[in-house]
């Protein structure tokens, strides 16, 4: 999956160190092209692709691939921990905490406007 953003330093602060995701790789493509895959904490297969967008219409859709829906859901075995952490480290909340059938959850907004569900799945 690949998510556009700004610049990849940037993207790699945000993501690794307000989400605590990890950086699985950043390779230099030269020309000023990077290969940055980072991924949540945990996870063996889930990537996110951190592409630099590059023109007018690419940088346009930074944070707003999904036409303002939520764009991807990270799923939490502690919802509690992970919202704590996250509060802490600045993230934007969008509503508060709920309780669905589902799990619990809530919308958040990445550094670069992108939302996304926290979520604890009632039945993991």
């Amino acid at each position: 999956m690949s998510v556009l953003v700004p610049e990849y330093d940037l993207a790699i602060a945000h993501y690794c160190g307000d989400l605590g995701f990890d950086l699985i790789e950043d390779s230099d493509l030269g020309s000023g092209k990077r290969w940055v895959l980072v991924a949540p904490p945990g996870s063996s297969e889930t990537r996110l692709l951190l592409a630099r967008a590059s023109g007018p219409e690419q940088t346009a859709r930074i944070g707003d691939q999904t036409g303002g829906r939520v764009f991807l859901v990270l799923f939490t075995d502690d919802f509690d921990r992970d919202y704590a952490a996250y509060a802490a480290a600045g993230v934007e909340f969008r509503e508060a905490p709920r309780v669905e059938p589902y799990g619990k959850v809530c919308v958040f907004r990445d550094r670069f406007g992108n939302l996304w569900d926290l979520l604890e799945p009632a039945n993991p």
